[in-house]
């Protein structure tokens, strides 16, 4: 599929983001055919520079965007970024909310002179007693019942990845997407605000209407009681792991005849599903002693032959060579482009979704801090002697 093709190919979304969630919206829309600029210090986006957990942001959520970096705290850097902005469809970001308003780039004076703009405000919190607070992923997942469900009952445990700043984005993004197609209609821009902590509040609802519908507070997922009797990580020879389900009546059939287990599928106590959930603290173990005898492989073969649920316990780096990602373009090429591999080409997931038969890929690398800056001040009417007395006086960084 051609950037032409795209379905937002023409429209223009300048980011003002670091970390994962304004970055995040960016890459959504830029992967769908948008030309996203990211905004950078003079020093570039401190996210490049994150060590540890943090060191992956930045080449997996900026790819398909083009780079700027300009000093606004000075007037010409102000005055440059106002410019770029009168050429956008959209805005996004996700800093405090008073850093935009002190800029001068808050919605409600852009609106002023471009009632068509577009502004995504992605923040910890919606409008409310809260919204002075500083918010993280982890923070949220904390206040939010998250980690109260991930964890054991005594030690609430943060999900493995920025689960709610990635959704939080992607929320973001969604909220651009119907702001245009009203633009489309009413002629009129709008704000879009998407929140951290609302994002976990609709991940969590599922465990609110549990306790509505049951009268029950959900119990942490270690310890809950399952809504099925097969349903766990199993050990099995020489020590492998894997998850396994068994879901319905007609899969317990399924398992007990292809591991010969007649006895138990002929156990009158065992008969339903919810029969098996209430003999589950003596079913488990009885089927975990059985299972140790199979090796991983041997029960993934029956398993997949006859249709029922697995899964590999699996690290994320183990996915560079997954080989259904790897047959179906689930992972494009990217350069690497800060940190130690600088200049390496690795791999990076993509979409999780198909257009037109198609893979949303790859158009271009992460970007080098102020890779464009040069390029995008050209498009916007400044002189080559303007850019170079530009970066002379250090309003712009252009990385040649």
């Amino acid at each position: 599929m051609s950037a032409t093709n795209l379905p937002y190919a023409g429209i223009r979304v300048v980011e003002f983001t670091h970390m994962v969630m304004g970055p995040t919206c960016g890459m959504i829309l830029a992967d769908l055919g948008a030309e996203v600029i990211k905004v950078e210090p003079i020093d570039g986006d401190k996210t490049r520079r994150l060590l540890g957990s943090g060191a992956g942001f930045f080449p997996m959520f900026n790819r398909n965007k083009k780079s700027i970096a300009v000093d606004m705290n000075t007037p010409a850097g102000i005055d440059l970024v106002k410019k770029l902005i009168a050429s956008a469809d959209i805005v996004s970001e996700n800093f405090k909310p008073s850093t935009m308003q002190k800029l001068g780039l808050d919605y409600a004076t852009l609106k002023k002179t471009n009632p068509k703009l577009i502004y995504v405000s992605l923040k910890g919190f919606l409008p409310g007693p809260y919204d002075h607070r500083t918010a993280l992923d982890e923070v949220v997942q904390m206040m939010g019942g998250l980690a109260y469900m991930t964890g054991t009952e005594d030690r609430p445990l943060r999900a493995g990845t920025s689960v709610n700043d990635i959704m939080g984005g992607i929320f973001g993004a969604i909220g651009a997407m119907a702001a245009l197609r009203q633009r489309d209609i009413s002629g009129i821009g709008q704000e879009v605000q998407s929140a951290l902590f609302e994002n976990n509040i609709l991940l969590v609802g599922q465990h609110m209407l549990q306790y509505a519908v049951t009268g029950y507070a959900a119990k942490p997922m270690p310890s809950r009681i399952s809504a099925w009797a097969i349903y766990d990580v199993f050990e099995v020879a020489n020590g492998e792991k894997l998850f396994l389900a068994v879901v319905s009546d007609t899969q317990w059939k399924i398992f007990c005849d292809a591991f010969g287990f007649n006895d138990l599928f002929s156990d009158a106590a065992l008969k339903t599903n919810n029969q098996r959930v209430e003999n589950r603290s003596t079913l488990i173990p009885e089927v975990s002693k059985r299972l140790s005898q199979f090796s991983a492989a041997k029960i993934i073969e029956i398993f997949e032959s006859h249709g029922l649920p697995f899964a590999p316990i699996t690290r994320p780096d183990q996915l560079f060579a997954d080989p259904h990602l790897l047959a179906t373009g689930g992972l494009a090429k990217i350069k690497l482009t800060d940190g130690p591999n600088a200049g390496q080409e690795t791999a990076v997931p993509l979409l999780p979704l198909m257009i037109d038969g198609k893979r949303l890929g790859v158009r271009s690398n992460p970007p080098v801090s102020g890779e464009h800056s040069q390029e995008i001040l050209q498009a916007l009417g400044y002189s080559d002697d303007a850019i170079t007395q530009l970066i002379t006086n250090k309003i712009i960084y252009f990385s040649s």
